[in-house]
């Protein structure tokens, strides 16, 4: 009657004139007897093996596997849909969203929103500068307002550029009213959206002009940086790697970004796959989003402290929360 016909306990009881603790009860005896066995199913293109995995290694709160092919441009249109679902599954009220500029993830993700203005969700914040180059300025301006208007939000922009020409002009620009007011609401962030970089400059920032000199760029990388959030730089083991570049920066500090509840990276491809490793291992981010061939290559050369088992791959699925993009 339950698992054939699709009647409810209630109707059962009625139909049988038993108490409803008698029908739970037999059913729950029925699993136990294996009279009736439960399968999950799982849709194509799930990875819950893989994310399971990943969390294990790297300590993860959460991580999200998503098919894609090994292109720059598809990979972010197809992680922006996951970033969008996760999104919308896990928005809770009075959240304070920060969200980074010159992320074509990220600016994906809004694309595939849903509307939901009453999420109650408080504020969207710019948490890196975003005027730059007048022909790609737009891109981050409409990546906040348009976030904030989909779920309902005030948005907070962060008008100025992402790096400047001397430490005196980002001085100087700390002073206007309406930079401070977006720099002052970092602290109050409980949900992070970040893309990941890597020393050689996304499409979408090198196009915006918020870039360092390939003269600064390589004394970055012989201070061992392998990739940025917000254009601060780290090591392969996560580590700020603090220069006087950092001076030119208007964007969250590292440190102040690890005090968000929840800090979610949104990035994949073979080009960032250290700066991945590196953000996770450094505990940047507690929440990834990325492709399937990412994710392999971080399981294929994770820490040795993440490792229990030296020949095992994977971990097994019992328990596993199903919430997945396809």
């Amino acid at each position: 009657m339950y698992y054939t016909r699709g009647l409810n306990q209630t109707q059962i009881c009625e139909r049988l004139d038993i108490h409803q603790s008698t029908v739970s009860r037999l059913l729950k005896k029925a699993e136990q007897e294996g009279i009736v066995r439960i399968t999950v199913s799982l849709p194509s293109g799930s990875h819950t093996e893989v994310e399971d995995a990943l969390e294990t290694a790297y300590g993860l709160q959460d991580a999200i596997v998503v098919d894609c092919l090994e292109d720059e441009d598809q990979i972010a249109r197809d992680l922006g849909a996951a970033a969008a679902f996760y999104l919308e599954t896990t928005l809770k009220p009075n959240d304070v969203i920060g969200i980074s500029s010159w992320s074509a993830s990220l600016l994906s993700m809004v694309d595939c929103l849903h509307p939901n203005p009453r999420s109650k969700t408080e504020q969207v914040v710019q948490i890196l500068g975003g005027v730059g180059n007048p022909n790609a300025s737009f891109h981050a301006t409409t990546l906040t307002r348009r976030l904030a208007t989909l779920i309902g939000a005030t948005a907070t922009l962060l008008p100025a550029p992402g790096v400047v020409g001397t430490a005196e002009a980002k001085r100087i620009l700390l002073r206007d009213p309406f930079v401070s007011h977006a720099i002052e609401l970092f602290d109050s962030i409980t949900l992070a959206l970040v893309g990941i970089g890597s020393l050689e400059p996304s499409k979408a920032l090198a196009s915006s002009g918020n870039v360092f000199s390939p003269k600064e760029l390589r004394t970055l990388a012989s201070r061992g940086a392998v990739g940025d959030i917000c254009l601060r730089f780290f090591d392969e083991s996560g580590k700020p790697v603090v220069t006087d570049l950092d001076e030119r920066v208007i964007s969250i500090g590292l440190n102040q970004l690890t005090r968000a509840r929840r800090v979610v990276g949104v990035a994949g491809g073979k080009r960032k796959t250290s700066a991945i490793r590196a953000a996770i291992v450094g505990k940047l981010l507690n929440v990834l989003i990325t492709d399937l061939g990412t994710a392999q290559r971080l399981l294929n050369d994770r820490p040795e402290q993440g490792k229990s088992d030296a020949g095992q791959k994977t971990v097994p699925i019992s328990g596993k929360k199903i919430r997945r993009v396809s």
